[in-house]
């Protein structure tokens, strides 16, 4: 691969795609820049993990705002729920290992969503009284379900 190739990644990043996918289509991979594909590749994946990660965040964050803040209970916050839902399936249906990832992290997002909903509301000193757990406690398929609340009742 050459110094052009490499100079056209950090010069022109849209053009070295283009570059990229025409070299590959056209079967000239000696002058594939291979090691900016391989990283481009594994960031798509990232990207693709971060999002699911990122709606799940959020629609639990908001779950935790529906049980601390009933009065406050907003259109919005319920939009964002299904939206996130929504988001989150359409990724597994095209990339189904996303369900894995989502499983494994899912204790740790709920940690942090339920701490920053907590924030937003100024309530952090106040999280056993309210009973809201740190620990999620419902699978992630339940999570999905559209009834589905962040804690049984």
């Amino acid at each position: 691969m050459g110094a052009a190739a490499r100079t056209l990644f950090d010069s022109d990043y849209v053009e070295w795609t283009a570059r990229m996918a025409e070299l590959l289509r056209e079967g000239h991979l000696e002058d594939v820049d291979l090691e900016h594909l391989a990283e481009e590749i594994e960031d798509l994946g990232n990207s693709e993990r971060s999002a699911v990660s990122s709606q799940l965040h959020r629609m639990l964050k908001h779950l935790v705002k529906l049980r601390i803040q009933p009065e406050r209970h907003s259109r919005r916050w319920i939009g964002s729920i299904t939206e996130g839902r929504s988001e989150i399936e359409y990724k597994i249906d095209h990339s189904p290992s996303l369900r894995r990832h989502a499983e494994e992290n899912l204790q740790k997002i709920c940690r942090r969503a339920v701490r920053d909903a907590l924030a937003e509301a100024g309530l952090e000193e106040r999280v056993e009284e309210l009973r809201i757990p740190l620990e999620c406690p419902r699978k992630f398929s339940e999570l999905l379900e559209r009834r589905s609340g962040l804690v049984r009742r």
